[in-house]
């Protein structure tokens, strides 16, 4: 009679086979539920004050949903906060990251609106993706449709929601209106572009000047821009003046300075200029001109402000349904970008550190790799 090995071996080798399929099991759910973080204890310079740490994650309770992050972009305002540069500030010590995309790996039994499998953003700020693993509260977490790009997804909840919001908020833009802005081929400028092609709203950039313009100016024309411009070509152009564009209703802004002042000048009567940054760290001019003569109104916009006033609000839902099917159907392109390993780190923080405007690449932390 032949027999399978497994019925060969003795109850008391069976035994110990049976424990040492046990510790393996148990080593198993130790590195499942081990979990590896950049934390930093004072504020400072990233590649300073980083340090990787290591913790263990217990069960998620019965309220809580566990997550594993898988991408993590780096965005200004992340390096900004850990130099404690930034108005909202995590209590330290702190996990950096402000968006993310993850994905849900076990859910508490009280959880009814998400499942193992949920793609899932930050349904706030200061939220600390740059781990590979955490416990939340199934509320501080958003599903997305997990048809959308993992790429798109880390980077939706910042830059194209800022475009999105500044395009629909201060202004009542209709078909064929214009919007100019600066910093056109920021992560936000290149959003702002697609989105003005979407709506069907005419588009004008402002870069500053470099070796290659041609090639930036054709990514851009490439991406919707109706008029890609250096800021010495829109100190002369007679763009508005020749009604070759109707004058811009809207200006976005995110370098102040003269840059500003430059896209202010070419606005249309009762214009709005809205201000989400400040790269020159210079102040923003106004010419007494501006607001005696044209009626020129100035704004500003922070996105972390407007969530946390409108989180739970069906704008914000509506939204992020647009900027899904946008993304989904290739309508809506992430900018340029480069995945870092999250054992790199320190590679992807320091060139976030040197970015000038001109390299137009994005940072985004490979959490999978650690």
């Amino acid at each position: 009679m032949v027999m399978f090995a497994s019925q060969l071996i003795s109850p008391i080798s069976r035994s110990v086979r049976g424990k040492l399929i046990s510790i393996r099991r148990m080593s198993a759910a130790t590195n499942t539920d081990c979990a590896k973080s950049l934390l930093y204890k004072e504020y400072g310079e990233p590649v300073d004050v980083l340090q990787i740490t290591t913790q263990t994650i217990e069960q998620p309770a019965s309220d809580q949903v566990s997550v594993k992050w898988l991408l993590a972009p780096i965005n200004p305002a992340d390096i900004n906060t850990i130099q404690g540069k930034y108005p909202s500030r995590p209590a330290l010590p702190a996990v950096p990251g402000n968006e993310g995309v993850g994905e849900v790996v076990a859910v508490g039994s009280g959880v009814r609106n998400l499942g193992v499998g949920d793609k899932v953003l930050p349904n706030g700020p200061n939220f600390g993706t740059w781990r590979t693993r955490a416990n939340y509260e199934s509320k501080d977490v958003m599903r997305i449709p997990n048809d959308i790009g993992l790429v798109e997804a880390s980077m939706m909840n910042v830059n194209p929601c800022t475009a999105y919001r500044m395009l629909k908020d201060f202004v009542p833009l209709k078909s064929g209106d214009t919007v100019i802005q600066n910093g056109g081929n920021s992560a936000v400028g290149q959003l702002v572009i697609q989105l003005c092609k979407i709506w069907n709203y005419k588009s004008v950039s402002v870069v500053r000047d470099r070796p290659n313009i041609q090639e930036l100016k054709d990514q851009l024309m490439s991406l919707g821009a109706d008029e890609v411009l250096t800021e010495e070509e829109v100190r002369k152009t007679q763009l508005f003046k020749s009604k070759k564009l109707p004058a811009p209703k809207l200006a976005l802004n995110c370098i102040c300075g003269q840059s500003a002042v430059e896209i202010m000048r070419h606005l249309g009567h009762g214009g709005v200029v809205v201000t989400y940054g400040g790269m020159s760290r210079e102040p923003l001019t106004v010419p007494a001109s501006a607001l005696i003569f044209k009626d020129i109104s100035l704004k500003g916009f922070w996105m972390t402000a407007w969530t946390k006033l409108n989180t739970e609000s069906q704008e914000r839902a509506k939204m992020f349904e647009d900027l899904a099917a946008f993304f989904r159907n290739k309508t809506l392109q992430s900018p340029p970008h480069k995945l870092v390993p999250f054992c790199d780190y320190q590679e992807a923080v320091a060139k976030a550190l040197s970015f000038d405007g001109r390299t137009g690449v994005k940072y985004i932390l490979d959490l999978t790799k650690s």
